[in-house]
């Protein structure tokens, strides 16, 4: 399955995305695609409601806003680092153990949402990523039975102030949460859906210009080891996500200067079988 959800900001509904490529409308099933659904066996149960009620449901309006595929969830867990080119281009040693980091689950935004330049911004960056969606609760899993604990997968683009991120004391997580850092989608994809996850080709472009082209066969630490190695030391919930790491081409590591987003900017980005993206990057009008 594909879920979707659509509707204005805070106030989206499901939706899911049907073989033909059409958005439909699931609201009349009850439920959003948040912890509680994944939690209590929702996509079985709206797999099983799909079979009866599929044929009736109505098509989303071209022009609605397309919503995060999930609601809030209560972690957002980033990799670093997990494409060797990309610890090369930042001059930082490939890891031994995964990195993990936060980001704020209020950077949350939907796929074609703008990128928020934050107030004292210097240096906001682009990264695609593909994120894993949990879909029950992991806690000490093995690497064995990790894709157990899978729901899905979805197109991140890991938004990130570099400035905030590496000079303002602390964490990488100041870099990474800024409002609308987090656009997601446009659709969860179901796991049995993607043959295999460690080959898909994932890519973004800059005003046009491809700057990120890569596949995640060149993942350093694959998915069932970065699911593992998380849950012995938090526990994941339904809905939580985790965005892998992103390769090569990010504007920190260009050469022979680096370059980062302006006004105006436009950064497409898409990965096989996850769809794509788009957002123009603007000043936060709350600056």
């Amino acid at each position: 399955m594909k879920l979707i959800r659509f509707g204005e900001f805070g106030k989206e509904k499901a939706g899911i995305q049907d073989a033909a490529g059409r958005n439909l409308d699931c609201s009349s099933f009850g439920e959003d695609w948040n912890e509680a659904f994944f939690a209590s066996d929702g996509l079985k149960r709206l797999e099983e409601w799909l079979s009866k009620n599929q044929n009736s449901l109505a098509e989303i309006p071209a022009n609605a806003r397309i919503g995060s595929p999930i609601a809030r969830p209560s972690k957002i867990i980033c990799v670093g680092l997990n494409y060797r080119k990309h610890a090369e281009e930042a001059g930082m040693a490939v890891p031994e153990v995964p990195i993990i980091f936060m980001k704020a689950t209020s950077s949350l935004s939907g796929p074609f949402d703008p990128i928020l330049i934050p107030k004292n911004s210097v240096q906001t960056d682009w990264e695609v990523e593909l994120a894993i969606v949990i879909g029950k609760r992991a806690k000490y899993v093995s690497v064995e039975n990790a894709m157990d604990y899978v729901a899905g997968y979805c197109l991140h683009n890991d938004v990130s102030e570099r400035d905030f991120q590496l000079r303002h004391g602390g964490q990488w997580v100041k870099g990474k949460s800024a409002d609308n850092f987090a656009p997601l989608g446009p659709i969860l994809v179901t796991k049995e859906e993607i043959t295999d996850p460690h080959h898909l080709r994932l890519w973004l472009k800059l005003n046009g210009k491809i700057l990120q082209d890569s596949n995640t066969s060149d993942l350093i630490f694959d998915l069932p080891t970065i699911v593992s190695h998380i849950s012995q030391y938090m526990t994941l919930l339904p809905g939580d996500v985790i965005s892998t790491g992103t390769p090569a081409g990010v504007g920190m590591g260009l050469k022979p200067e680096p370059k980062y987003l302006q006004p105006g900017d436009i950064v497409e980005l898409g990965i096989d079988g996850l769809g794509w993206s788009r957002q123009v990057a603007m000043i936060d009008p709350e600056a």
